[in-house]
């Protein structure tokens, strides 16, 4: 009997874009006026299109492209093969420095996540169900987001920067605002959570010191009542014994304290000292961080990222990783556009219980490359797409005017130390600043 073989890659496209951002700050210093995503498109033999997105940067471009001809004629349906291929010719890189750098730089979970997400999008289309049906199946028909707040300079971002469009109003208005006060916070909460419908709320903290933040998180408590869940991530900027301080001042307004110290050993001794759930995306952030997260007890939360923990299906992994040890799990977001949103929302979908709203950057972002434009939020969710595959379909003109963002703007990696410089020019990033 002939063996059946499934659809063939045949070509890949790789754009990259830039879309305007804010000028957000965190602990690395302060966003670009624009955010580089890459958008990455496989179309097979019979000319099915599958899509995904990941973080851009030149480096990881240039390894896309380094891979585009190990790829083109491989079986979409077999993923393991493709990854072998991918970890044969790019090697596995140790997460031992990722404490050490604001964010994750390794190639190979970027281009795997990248491949994979696209495949899983032609199998649906292949097959007729949605990619949620690919991880298990829906258990949930929306999935919530949390509202998240950046401490930030007034501007827009994109060709405007610092400068602020006075035809604006709503959202648009408070996103262009400046943040950097408890009461201009709050005002942002107001207004995002109007917006969206978000029933749960994130300050992006590790920018001021931390009276300033913990008074930020009272201040949101105040405003918006004990039954909205706060949280907050210095982004492991303070030391143990701050972390210890401003978290029991913190204890009973907290869903949970994200990454308030650095490393795993650290964050134990935080853990220990505290009733408050730990959450982290820093500390713990691939497979080979489980064993001594486990034997030294350094979260109670583990933020997964699809596009730096290997992908869909190494996500529904990390779940079973997380049932058997006890730990809970939601999701970490970076800048992003509609593609990556959906398919965390198909994701999130197929998570077996799902106790804390995922985080996104997506209100941020006011740009799209899909047709129908921007993902609508509904109370703070977004319903699970029914359609094949992701869901979603690009917007070829769309594509193409980000993408001439990215051509012009002259960006090619994130760096937040330059652009933090450019405001404070002796400003210096700290592994540990409180």
């Amino acid at each position: 009997m002939k063996k059946k073989t499934g659809p063939r890659i045949k070509e890949m496209h790789i754009t990259p874009i830039a879309v305007t951002d804010p000028p957000l700050l965190n602990a690395a210093g302060l966003h670009a006026p624009y955010a580089l995503r890459t958008i990455v498109e496989l179309i097979t033999d019979d000319g099915i299109s599958g899509l995904s997105e990941i973080p851009g940067t030149s480096a990881i471009d240039a390894a896309l492209y380094e891979a585009r001809p190990l790829l083109i004629g491989k079986d979409i349906f077999q993923l393991n093969e493709i990854r072998q291929i991918l970890v044969s010719h790019f090697g596995t890189e140790s997460m031992a420095n990722r404490g050490a750098t604001p964010w994750d730089q390794r190639k190979l979970v970027h281009i795997f996540s990248a491949v994979e997400v696209a495949c899983l999008d032609i199998m649906g289309k292949v097959v007729g169900r949605p990619v949620v049906d690919l991880l298990g199946g829906k258990m949930r028909d929306f999935v919530p987001f949390s509202a998240y707040l950046f401490y930030k300079y007034e501007g827009a971002g994109g060709e405007l920067a610092f400068d602020t469009d006075p035809n604006a109003s709503g959202w648009a208005a408070a996103r262009q605002a400046s943040g950097l006060t408890p009461d201009e916070i709050v005002t942002q909460a107001k207004a995002m959570c109007q917006e969206f419908g978000f029933q749960s709320i994130k300050l992006k903290g590790g920018v001021f010191e931390p009276r300033q933040e913990v008074d930020a998180i009272f201040a949101l408590r105040e405003a918006f009542g004990p039954d909205v869940p706060l949280r907050i991530d210095p982004n492991a900027l303070w030391e143990v014994g701050t972390a210890i301080k401003y978290g029991k001042e913190m204890e009973s307004v907290l869903e949970y304290l994200e990454d308030p110290v650095r490393g795993q050993v650290n964050m134990a001794q935080v853990r220990k000292a505290l009733k408050t759930p730990l959450a982290t995306n820093m500390c713990t952030t691939s497979f080979e961080d489980i064993p001594h997260s486990i034997a030294l007890g350094s979260e109670d939360i583990i933020l997964s990222d699809h596009h730096f923990w290997g992908g869909l299906r190494a996500s529904m992994n990390l779940v079973s990783v997380c049932e058997t040890f006890g730990r809970g799990l939601s999701m970490h977001s970076n800048s992003h556009v509609g593609i990556s949103l959906a398919a965390m929302v198909h994701l999130g979908a197929a998570l077996p219980t799902l106790p804390y709203a995922l985080d996104t950057h997506y209100p941020w972002q006011s740009e799209e490359v899909l047709v129908g434009g921007r993902i609508k939020f509904e109370n703070g969710a977004v319903e699970v797409p029914k359609e094949p595959g992701l869901g979603v379909e690009l917007d070829r003109e769309a594509l193409a005017r980000l993408h001439k963002n990215y051509i012009s703007c002259g960006l090619t990696q994130r760096d937040d130390l330059v652009e933090m410089r450019k405001v404070v020019p002796d400003w210096e990033f700290k592994l540990v600043r409180w």
